[in-house]
């Protein structure tokens, strides 16, 4: 991003947890001049208050507030319950006017909320053990970590957190719900979840654990074939890659998979750093500021050290953010080929903005990430270029389809 190298990269945000670490963007600069003194409102309609018709310097703006600043009277002259807090009207107008927007992930925090959205957490994170984001209207999982509390409770990505021991999460920023889930290990939590083609919510008791993250796992598989599992996208992940990859190719490997399956994303510095490992030249992704700000291109670093090796990814729904991006670039790119099913679809930027006067926040999208062939992938996601579907018989079962197939894929083009 233009403000920080190191923003990160959507807002999973792992339950275990890397909270202070995976955040949704950066908290810079300062409101606009129209909302700098909001909380101070009059209850007059005219003349309109100096937030607005001083500091603004646009008449027109005189006219296009009159509506608001009329129901601003009404309710105070004839609403039922007084004496109204305008506290409460001014932050619900701050939410009303950011909901008109129709983005999801542009939204307000109040003052109490962003307080306890910053507090920091210290020590060890121990929680349930999954990657989330928080950006949705419900706190929604992007994928469980491999052998942890979630997983093993049966939670899948796409699921969403509508009540935490019973207490409703409605409206709740999902920063401050991630908070109410974690917790001392061997502590229980109750989520309540409401899942795609469930038709009713249901309840799932998990107990707390301690949960280490893994950036990196890799080893060889039969045929001489050579496989990396990239589980996030950390400070160390790419040493991490790197040293795990010189091993690797001890061993004379005929190709290598890479495995980005429910990785839900991380810093995007390292996003480009691990794309660099696989493609020689070329831009990895556009960070497009909308038409006023422009674009920003991303190109791939030299000296990789997997460019020629015969390449295939595996891909799934838990497949998000900063993954998407590497393996779009990798798939426009035509460097290797998708294997699994279409990934999750998280391609934009937040930043959390603070208000003035310790009154609140703004978290708004400011940019949204397009693959090499200026692809979006927001809402949208990648569809790799051989489905396979994991079921979960096949999960019971110990059987990978996806990597069967990506072996087999790997071999076809080693052939040609």
């Amino acid at each position: 991003m233009k403000k920080s190298t190191w923003i990160i990269i959507g807002t999973f945000l792992g339950l275990a947890l890397i909270a202070g670490s995976f955040t949704a963007g950066a908290v810079v600069g300062t409101t606009a001049d129209l909302i700098n003194n909001f909380p101070g409102l009059t209850r007059t309609v005219e003349p309109l208050p100096p937030a607005v018709q001083v500091e603004s310097g646009d008449p027109s703006l005189d006219t296009l507030f009159e509506p608001f600043w009329e129901s601003w009277q009404i309710v105070h002259e004839y609403y039922i319950d007084q004496p109204v807090d305008d506290t409460l009207l001014m932050r619900g107008a701050i939410r009303g006017m950011l909901d008109s927007l129709g983005d999801q992930h542009t939204s307000y925090m109040d003052p109490d909320q962003y307080l306890q959205a910053n507090i920091p957490i210290d020590g060890e994170y121990e929680g349930i053990g999954a990657w989330v984001d928080t950006s949705a209207e419900y706190l929604t999982i992007i994928s469980p970590m491999p052998g942890s509390p979630a997983e093993e409770a049966g939670l899948l990505p796409g699921d969403q957190v509508i009540k935490i021991d019973g207490e409703d999460m409605t409206g709740i920023d999902g920063s401050l719900v991630i908070r109410k889930v974690l917790g001392p290990a061997g502590s229980k939590v109750m989520l309540t979840i409401l899942r795609e083609d469930e038709p009713e919510l249901f309840d799932v008791q998990i107990t707390r654990a301690k949960i280490t993250v893994p950036s990196v796992d890799s080893r060889m598989l039969e045929d001489q074939v050579a496989y990396v599992q990239i589980l996030t996208f950390g400070e160390d992940t790419i040493e991490d890659l790197q040293d795990q990859l010189r091993e690797l190719f001890k061993e004379d490997p005929v190709g290598l998979i890479v495995d980005l399956r429910n990785n839900g994303g991380g810093y995007l510095q390292t996003a480009v750093d691990v794309g660099s490992e696989f493609i020689s030249s070329g831009v990895i992704l556009y960070e497009d500021y909308g038409p006023d700000q422009g674009i920003e291109e991303y190109r791939a670093k030299r000296g990789g050290l997997a460019t020629d090796i015969p390449l295939v990814l595996l891909v799934n729904e838990g497949s998000a953010s900063a993954s998407e991006i590497v393996a779009g670039a990798i798939q426009d790119l035509n460097r290797a080929p998708l294997v699994g099913t279409t990934t999750f679809g998280k391609g934009s930027v937040q930043n959390w903005i603070a208000l003035d006067n310790q009154q609140g926040a703004v978290r708004v999208t400011i940019a949204r990430w397009l693959t090499p062939n200026k692809r979006q992938i927001h809402e949208i996601g990648l569809t790799p270029d051989f489905e396979v579907e994991l079921t979960e018989q096949d999960v019971l079962d110990e059987l990978d389809p996806q990597l069967d197939k990506a072996i087999e894929v790997l071999f076809e083009r080693i052939e040609d």
